[in-house]
Protein backbone atom coordinates (compact mmCIF):
# COMPACT_ATOMS: atom_id res chain seq x y z
CA UNK A 1 0.00 0.00 0.00
CA UNK A 2 2.86 2.40 0.68
CA UNK A 3 4.35 1.88 -2.76
CA UNK A 4 2.10 4.41 -4.52
CA UNK A 5 1.34 8.05 -3.65
CA UNK A 6 -2.36 7.22 -3.26
CA UNK A 7 -1.46 4.32 -0.99
CA UNK A 8 0.50 6.71 1.22
CA UNK A 9 -2.54 8.99 1.38
CA UNK A 10 -4.77 6.06 2.31
CA UNK A 11 -2.49 5.09 5.21
CA UNK A 12 -2.18 8.68 6.42
CA UNK A 13 -5.95 9.04 6.14
CA UNK A 14 -6.43 6.13 8.50
CA UNK A 15 -4.03 7.60 11.06
CA UNK A 16 -5.71 11.00 10.85
CA UNK A 17 -9.18 9.49 11.01
CA UNK A 18 -8.35 7.35 14.03
CA UNK A 19 -6.89 10.35 15.83
CA UNK A 20 -10.11 12.29 15.19
CA UNK A 21 -12.19 9.43 16.58
CA UNK A 22 -9.99 9.15 19.67
CA UNK A 23 -10.29 12.89 20.19
CA UNK A 24 -14.08 12.89 19.87
CA UNK A 25 -14.91 9.58 21.55
CA UNK A 26 -12.33 9.37 24.33
CA UNK A 27 -10.58 12.66 25.01
CA UNK A 28 -13.63 14.93 24.86
CA UNK A 29 -15.68 12.79 27.29
CA UNK A 30 -12.67 12.64 29.61
CA UNK A 31 -12.52 16.42 29.60
CA UNK A 32 -16.20 17.23 29.94
CA UNK A 33 -17.53 14.27 31.94
CA UNK A 34 -14.58 13.38 34.15
CA UNK A 35 -12.92 16.82 34.26
CA UNK A 36 -9.59 15.67 32.82
CA UNK A 37 -8.66 18.44 30.33
CA UNK A 38 -5.15 17.06 29.80
CA UNK A 39 -6.62 14.32 27.58
CA UNK A 40 -7.80 16.86 25.01
CA UNK A 41 -4.50 18.72 25.21
CA UNK A 42 -2.49 15.58 24.47
CA UNK A 43 -4.77 13.93 21.92
CA UNK A 44 -5.60 17.27 20.31
CA UNK A 45 -1.91 18.00 19.77
CA UNK A 46 -1.33 14.59 18.21
CA UNK A 47 -4.41 14.97 16.02
CA UNK A 48 -3.31 18.44 14.93
CA UNK A 49 0.11 17.14 13.92
CA UNK A 50 -1.42 14.24 11.99
CA UNK A 51 -3.87 16.59 10.28
CA UNK A 52 -1.04 18.82 9.07
CA UNK A 53 0.88 15.80 7.78
CA UNK A 54 -2.31 14.55 6.09
CA UNK A 55 -2.71 17.90 4.32
CA UNK A 56 0.92 17.76 3.18
CA UNK A 57 0.37 14.25 1.82
CA UNK A 58 -2.73 15.50 -0.06
CA UNK A 59 -0.57 18.23 -1.60
CA UNK A 60 2.12 15.69 -2.50
CA UNK A 61 -0.36 13.27 -4.10
CA UNK A 62 -2.07 16.08 -6.01
CA UNK A 63 1.25 17.22 -7.45
CA UNK A 64 2.62 13.75 -8.27
CA UNK A 65 -0.53 12.23 -9.75
CA UNK A 66 -1.85 15.43 -11.38
CA UNK A 67 -5.20 14.99 -9.68
CA UNK A 68 -8.23 16.89 -10.86
CA UNK A 69 -9.37 19.64 -8.48
CA UNK A 70 -12.16 17.66 -6.80
CA UNK A 71 -9.92 14.91 -5.35
CA UNK A 72 -7.84 17.16 -3.06
CA UNK A 73 -10.96 19.09 -2.09
CA UNK A 74 -12.85 15.92 -1.12
CA UNK A 75 -9.78 14.47 0.61
CA UNK A 76 -9.50 17.62 2.74
CA UNK A 77 -13.22 17.81 3.50
CA UNK A 78 -13.56 14.21 4.74
CA UNK A 79 -10.94 14.88 7.42
CA UNK A 80 -13.62 16.80 9.33
CA UNK A 81 -16.17 13.98 9.25
CA UNK A 82 -15.92 11.02 11.63
CA UNK A 83 -15.31 7.89 9.50
CA UNK A 84 -14.97 10.17 6.45
CA UNK A 85 -11.54 8.81 5.60
CA UNK A 86 -12.91 5.27 5.67
CA UNK A 87 -15.55 6.20 3.11
CA UNK A 88 -12.96 7.96 0.95
CA UNK A 89 -10.64 4.98 1.20
CA UNK A 90 -13.00 2.83 -0.88
CA UNK A 91 -12.82 5.36 -3.73
CA UNK A 92 -9.06 5.80 -3.38
CA UNK A 93 -8.51 2.04 -3.47
CA UNK A 94 -10.36 1.83 -6.79
CA UNK A 95 -8.41 4.82 -8.09
CA UNK A 96 -5.13 3.31 -6.92
CA UNK A 97 -5.90 -0.02 -8.61
CA UNK A 98 -6.84 1.79 -11.82
CA UNK A 99 -3.56 3.74 -11.78
CA UNK A 100 -1.53 0.58 -11.22
CA UNK A 101 -3.27 -1.11 -14.15
CA UNK A 102 -2.48 1.76 -16.53
CA UNK A 103 1.22 1.98 -15.62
Amino acid sequence: MLKTPIGKLRVMGYFEGISLLVLLAIAMPLKYVFDIPEAVTLVGSIHGFLFVVYCLVITYVTYVTRWKWHWPLVSFAVAFIPFGNVMLDFKLKKLENHEEATV
